[in-house]
């Protein structure tokens, strides 16, 4: 895949006045309003003349706004349900070892004067925040010291997570991306996923300071990422967001048409195999594919 190149941002960038734009603005301003003058003159009539039908109507409307916000709260627990039972199956993995090395007469603990962990397993992840939470400082999770038999000398492993991300749900996929910006050094992580993100699902600072907005597409393999949908990222991804990085993250692929528009604007696309490599640590991430200098 051909690497898009974005130029710099520059500072205080000038943004001319649109009068078609501020006009088309303001006449679908007028409609709006027009039709919900209108809407509440109908219902001002309904209840005039039928009030036990108007009063049946708010009953209903109210019963389905508690329906379904008991279903989302349900699909919610859900989640938090998986997340905690796999906390403690990861738990109970720890413990199972830590006995088995104890009663087998091995050192359960690291020398002393060593920053590493003894146990041969890392400890459980903290659940991840949700929308428009920042995300804790990462930590070093992923270097574990393995200790060996008694006189022989320490190893530092990585351990590599295997994530499926075709099991997960729209909001778990997007906070795995998160939790890899994590993982490589980058602050103020913030998943912002959900109706009137404008395309930002993620927003993270790299290390090296730039600004990195990605929108991540969980899509079956027959599914490719079209240019419509490019096209609607590159739409805010810099005049909006203001990103230095901008770059579509999917479990699919790219159409042909989407490849050339997202190079024809500094867009970054990451495939489902390059996000496979990010994720095991044998590619690059997005803002390192982008080749911009900070």
């Amino acid at each position: 895949m051909t690497v898009p190149v974005h130029p710099l941002r520059r500072e205080g960038r000038d943004r001319r006045f649109d009068l078609r734009a501020t006009a088309l603005f303001f006449l679908l301003l007028a409609i709006i309003l027009c039709v919900l003058a209108f809407a509440a003159r109908t219902a001002a009539g309904i209840v005039e003349r039928r009030p036990l039908w108007a009063g049946a109507l708010l009953i209903s409307g109210v019963a389905v706004a508690v329906l379904c916000r008991s279903r989302r709260r349900r699909f919610s627990a859900a989640a938090y349900a998986r997340r905690a039972a796999r906390a403690l199956e990861e738990a109970a993995e720890t413990a199972s070892t830590s006995l088995s090395v104890a009663a087998a007469g091995a050192p359960v603990a690291a020398p002393a004067g060593t920053a590493a962990a003894a146990d041969p397993l890392p400890s459980a992840a903290p659940p991840a925040p949700g929308h428009g939470e920042e995300y804790p400082p990462p930590e070093s999770t992923q270097a574990i010291t393995v200790p060996l038999r008694p006189g022989a000398e320490e190893r530092t492993e990585c351990v590599t997570e295997v994530i499926d991300y075709a099991e997960l749900d729209p909001d778990g996929f997007e906070q795995a991306i998160a939790d890899l910006c994590v993982r490589d050094a980058c602050r103020d992580v913030v998943v912002e996923g959900g109706p009137g993100d404008l395309g930002a699902d993620v927003r993270a600072v790299t290390p090296d300071g730039r600004r990195v907005i990605i929108q991540c597409k969980q899509y079956c393999e027959t599914n490719k990422v079209g240019s419509q949908d490019m096209q609607r990222f590159g739409g805010t991804c810099f005049t909006v967001h203001e990103a230095d990085v901008a770059a579509v993250v999917t479990t699919s692929d790219f159409t042909e048409p989407a490849l050339e528009y997202a190079r024809q604007c500094g867009i970054v696309c990451v495939d489902g195999q390059d996000l496979q490599a990010w994720t095991d640590g044998t590619g690059p991430s997005p803002w390192e594919r982008a080749g911009v200098a900070p």
